[in-house]
Parts: structure tokens; C-alpha cells; sequence
């Protein structure tokens, strides 16, 4: 399967496998992966790892499946992951050119496709502000600011205040914005994990 897909590139763990005759998935195939948990957690785990080996891959999703540490999943819950991995959800994923599987030196790595996709891994916490309707909220605002001082009403009469206070308001929102994006790191859970944990 790799053979047509990707090559090996290096030696030892610094092997990277890719290719670049993939197609893009349409919506209904990336849905149809997607729709089989142990399938997003492995695309989750290779979009935070650039390339893993299959144990590996298969102990990363053992512990999100079984809610608990790496270290503590039983060889029956990483064998079960792992076969299931190797028989099933790994070809399917390569099929869809979503991943590239070498099954001689057991790497696989998600390819630029699956980054294109990460979107649809995406879920959007209860506790999350909607950014974009934020800043958009926040734009009108500023616009209105604008027009009052603009316009010389009483209320609005420094513009070096409210210039201030725009200002203020965009840089506080962009560094909160970026905060929250920086503690996404690989380290976290999938979204659906830390949802239901």
C-alpha cells in the first residue's frame, strides 16, 4: 500500500513517509472516516505527532479509549487498538490519502491532506467563545465608537480615549485568542475526550 502511495525518507526514528500523488477526500468520505471514534483519535494523534510508529499510535488511543494514562493500559487494550488499527482503520485512512502507512518499518504519518481536514476534527466547547462572532461584535463596536466620536456627540467627546479603549479591547481579545490557541498543543486529549471525560 505505502509503496504506491508514499516513500521513506531517512533512517532510524527520523523516517518520515509521504507522497504527493493524493487526492483530496470529498465531504461525505472525510464524514464517513470521521464517523468511527478509534479512527478520528489515530488522525488526531498523527495530526499532533508527524510521525509515529503503529505501538506507539495504538497506546496513544488505548488510553483516550479506556480513560487513563499511557503507562497504564493493559497489553489485551493495546493489542485489541493495535490489531484493529493495522487490519482496518489504518488502510482505510490510506485509502482516503489521509495517512502514510509503511507496514515493514510499522511508521505512519498523516500527509498534507489530513491537515486540510483538521477542521472537521475541530469541536467547539461549550466554553469556548465563538471568535469569529466576537471579533465581529467587537469591529461593530469600534465602528460605532468611531461614527459617535465622528460625529461629536457629548458622550464620545476624547477620541484619544476611545481610541484607547479600541485599541485596548482588539489587543486584550488577540492575546486571549491566542492564549486559548497555544494550549492546544499535542499534548491534549481529542476534542471528543475532554468533552465526555
Amino acid at each position: 500500500m505505502s509503496a504506491q502511495r508514499g516513500k521513506s525518507q531517512g533512517s532510524g526514528d527520523e523516517t518520515a513517509i509521504g507522497g504527493s500523488d493524493r487526492r483530496t477526500p470529498t465531504e461525505q468520505e472525510v464524514f464517513d472516516v470521521l464517523s468511527n471514534r478509534r479512527r478520528r483519535y489515530a488522525l488526531y494523534a498523527l495530526l499532533n505527532d508527524e510521525s509515529t510508529t503503529i505501538g506507539s499510535l495504538s497506546e496513544r488511543v488505548a488510553a483516550w479509549e479506556n480513560d487513563c494514562p499511557v503507562e497504564d493500559v493493559t497489553p489485551s487494550e493495546r493489542k485489541r487498538v493495535y490489531t484493529a488499527l493495522q487490519q482496518s482503520h489504518l488502510p482505510k485512512l490510506e485509502r482516503q490519502g489521509l495517512i502514510a502507512f509503511d507496514p515493514e518499518s510499522g511508521r505512519v504519518a498523516a500527509t498534507d491532506t489530513a491537515d486540510e481536514i483538521d477542521l472537521y476534527l475541530e469541536a467547539v466547547d461549550d466554553e469556548q467563545p465563538p471568535w469569529t462572532q466576537f471579533f465581529l461584535g467587537l469591529s461593530a463596536l469600534s465602528v460605532g465608537i468611531l461614527a459617535a466620536v465622528w460625529l461629536n456627540l457629548p458622550l464620545f467627546g476624547s477620541p484619544r480615549l476611545w481610541l484607547t479603549v479600541v485599541v485596548g479591547l482588539f489587543t486584550a481579545s488577540t492575546l486571549a485568542y491566542a492564549y486559548r490557541a497555544s494550549t492546544l498543543d499535542a499534548g491534549d486529549e481529542p476534542p471528543d475526550v475532554r468533552r465526555y471525560s
